[in-house]
């Protein structure tokens, strides 16, 4: 294949576009922020879990403390009672042995109750306070995620601006060459990574493999609109000054 050497010189502008295209679709498969939400999304399941396991603690001791306070209050209806009765002066010898006997046992009854109650304020305090901890580390993990999210669809938007930009400038360089050399390029370009690279001091600039003396004889024997092609990774050899012929 033949081509003006002008025109080879460009498929160097051409692979440095692609190489920047290459980077970007890289760039874009490997975002650290993508990892950075997978690890929050993970942290803000943990701390969700956590924060359910606390409230669900709360709840039990809630309804705990109720029961706890509805007994108490049934306790001391009856003991209400008992007083009233005594009070009344109408219950005869038996039934006033009974009734003290029974606001004794009442008494220590409640008093037992509320050192229960007491107990049950006191683990419910502590776990209101893991409650709050458990929401504000919640807060957290959230805004770690919102943030990673941030920076990943800046780094996105970044990368889809520089994408259209190349896209363009790779569309204007494109129509500057022939079919058939183009086609090579495409085709070197999509098994190999690189389409064309400078020769520089008898070094393939694709695969960077210096050229043996007989492979660098077949190049300087050539002609100058010769398409060259490197022999060990497929890459067009564009030749400059730097080439060392």
């Amino acid at each position: 294949m033949k081509a003006d050497p002008a025109v080879q010189r460009r498929l160097l502008d051409l692979a440095r576009v692609d190489a920047e295209l290459s980077r970007v679709t890289h760039r874009r498969r490997t975002l650290p922020e993508v990892a950075e939400i997978a690890e929050a999304e993970k942290q803000l399941r943990v701390k969700q879990d956590a924060l359910t396991t606390v409230e669900t603690s709360l709840g039990d001791l809630d309804r705990e403390v109720g029961r706890q306070e509805t007994e108490i209050e049934q306790v001391r209806a009856r003991e209400d009672r008992d007083r009233k009765l005594l009070q009344g002066g109408s219950v005869g010898a038996k039934q006033l042995t009974d009734l003290e006997h029974e606001l004794a046992t009442l008494g220590r009854r409640r008093g037992a109750l509320e050192d229960d109650l007491l107990e049950l304020m006191e683990r419910r305090e502590a776990v209101e306070a893991d409650v709050q901890h458990a929401r504000v580390e919640l807060d957290k993990a959230q805004e770690a995620l919102a943030d990673a999210a941030r920076r990943r669809d800046a780094a996105l938007a970044d990368l889809e601006s520089t994408e259209a930009k190349r896209d363009a400038e790779r569309a204007s360089l494109t129509g500057q060459f022939p079919e058939p050399l183009l086609a090579l390029y495409d085709r070197v370009r999509a098994h190999k990574g690189i389409g064309a690279a400078l020769l520089q001091s008898r070094r393939c600039g694709a695969c960077r493999i210096e050229l043996d003396r007989s492979a660098f004889a077949h190049v300087k024997e050539s002609a100058a609109d010769e398409v060259l092609q490197c022999e060990e990774c497929g890459a067009i050899m564009v030749r400059t000054g730097e080439s060392g012929l």
